[in-house]
C-alpha cells in the first residue's frame, strides 16, 4: 500500500486551491498544515503539497524523467464528469478535450486534468 506522495510546488498558495478542492472532493481530509505545506489523508495514505526551500525549478515537466501523473479512483462516470466540469474553477485544465472522456481508450472512462504548475491527474471512473 502506498504510504504517501510528496509534491513540491513553486507556489503553495496557488497549488493549495487546486489540490485541496480535488483531494477533498475525492474523500481526503486535511491531515497536516504548516508554513511550507499541507497534507491530506485518506485511510493510511496521505498526499503532501509543499513549497520547499530546496526547490530548483519553477514548473513540473511531466514529460521528463520522474513522475508523469497521479491517477485516482473517482467513482461513477457521472462523478468524473462532475469533477471535470468543476475543475477549471480551481485552476485545473482538461487535457485532451477532443478525446474526453475516452483519451485513455474506448474502455477507459477518465478525465485528465493539468494544473497551472504542470501536474497531471487522471480521474478514473469505476467500471
Amino acid at each position: 500500500m502506498l504510504h504517501h506522495v510528496e509534491i513540491w510546488v513553486p507556489d503553495l498558495r496557488r497549488a493549495t486551491v487546486g489540490w485541496q478542492w480535488l483531494l477533498e472532493a475525492l474523500g481526503y481530509a486535511l491531515h497536516q498544515d504548516w508554513e511550507h505545506g499541507r497534507s491530506w489523508r485518506l485511510g493510511a495514505t496521505y498526499i503532501v503539497v509543499e513549497q520547499s526551500p530546496a526547490l530548483t525549478a519553477a514548473r513540473h515537466d511531466r514529460c521528463r524523467p520522474g513522475l508523469n501523473h497521479l491517477a485516482f479512483h473517482a467513482g461513477s462516470r457521472a462523478r468524473v464528469d462532475e469533477l471535470a466540469g468543476q475543475a477549471p474553477a480551481y485552476g485545473w485544465t482538461l487535457m485532451f478535450p477532443d478525446r474526453h472522456p475516452w483519451a485513455g481508450g474506448d474502455r477507459h472512462y477518465a478525465a485528465y486534468l493539468e494544473d497551472g504548475d504542470g501536474f497531471e491527474v487522471e480521474l478514473v471512473a469505476a467500471r
